[in-house]
């Protein structure tokens, strides 16, 4: 696996398929909740939001999250485009595959521990789901055949029974399969798909990111699947709010339709459980906010005691 990995990566880089300058892995202290950092992208008369996103590695959905006033098939030249490019680290334990599906972002710790990358993904459509949960990697398979199940041969009847590895396969060149029987981590012949609800339940990554988890991953290792809407961030004595929108508002996002607003319970919950005497100042209005604009970015909300935070520990 990791020879057909390897051989993969390099024959994207020679074809120019794998962007140049994306970040996918960063150092990750113990305590460290939050990756990367936002930036900015002046686009071209040519562009469009997939473009960017591929380029950048990030999904289309959080693109526009964080761009909801941008056409996305018509930018212009010279618009000024927010690169969401700070991850938030989910709760939990961090090993193995950690998939947020409301971030729509797949974390994986190696070995080593003090490393972390995050890829975009593509989940599923409206009326499917994929489990939340812990489950491991049971199999992982070079170009892929896929055999339809019989719940997708309903809708699309002129599937055939197999279709075997190449440009028709849906789960691309790598596929890595779960202990949960019909759920997949897997590639895709359709890379505009990613960061969009577009599967019946797998996991699905751009070409060039599942041929690096292809070359690292091992049979074995753990996946642990979760959904945070609203998260606290601690950088410092400054805290911060990130809150994604949920599938509803992902969904209308992604078709261009008005989002209905709706303030997440998760972040008052969230909140209250911050000991009152860690609290400096918060901004409530910026609270507000960031729970009606869930844009996915990280959003100021005030200060805490860092002395007061670690003695309660």
């Amino acid at each position: 696996m990791r020879h057909f990995g390897l051989l993969l990566i390099l024959s994207m880089l020679s074809s120019g398929m794998v962007a140049r300058g994306r970040a996918t892995e960063f150092a990750l202290a113990p305590d460290q909740s939050v990756v990367g950092a936002p930036g900015v992208y002046i686009s071209k008369s040519d562009d469009t939001l997939l473009d960017i996103a591929r380029s950048h590695d990030l999904g289309y959905t959080e693109l526009m999250a964080a761009n909801q006033h941008v056409d996305p098939w018509l930018p212009g030249n010279g618009t000024r485009i927010v690169l969401p490019e700070s991850h938030i680290i989910p709760d939990g334990p961090r090993q193995g595959i950690v998939i947020d599906l409301l971030a729509r972002r797949l974390f994986y710790f190696p070995p080593d521990g003090d490393r972390v990358q995050t890829y975009p993904i593509g989940v599923s459509v409206q009326g499917r789901s994929t489990p939340i949960g812990t489950t491991r990697i049971v199999r992982a398979v070079a170009a892929p055949t896929w055999y339809p199940p019989p719940s997708i041969r309903m809708e699309r009847p002129e599937l055939p029974a197999v279709v075997p590895p190449g440009g028709d396969n849906p789960l691309g060149a790598f596929a890595f399969y779960l202990g949960w029987p019909s759920y997949l981590i897997h590639g895709t012949n359709k890379p505009y798909g990613i960061g969009r609800s577009v599967s019946h339940g797998c996991i699905q990554l751009y070409p060039e990111d599942i041929a690096r988890l292809a070359h690292e991953v091992r049979v074995g290792t753990t996946v642990r699947v979760v959904k945070q809407e609203a998260n606290i961030v601690h950088i410092g004595d400054k805290l911060y709010v990130v809150v994604f929108p949920n599938r509803a508002q992902a969904e209308a996002i992604e078709a261009g339709d008005a989002v209905k607003p709706q303030f997440p319970v998760e972040l008052l919950q969230r909140i209250s459980k911050l000991s009152s005497h860690q609290i400096l100042q918060i901004d409530w209005r910026a609270i507000r906010d960031a729970g009606i604009e869930r844009n996915g970015t990280p959003v100021y909300i005030g200060a805490h005691d860092v002395g007061a935070a670690q003695a309660s520990n």
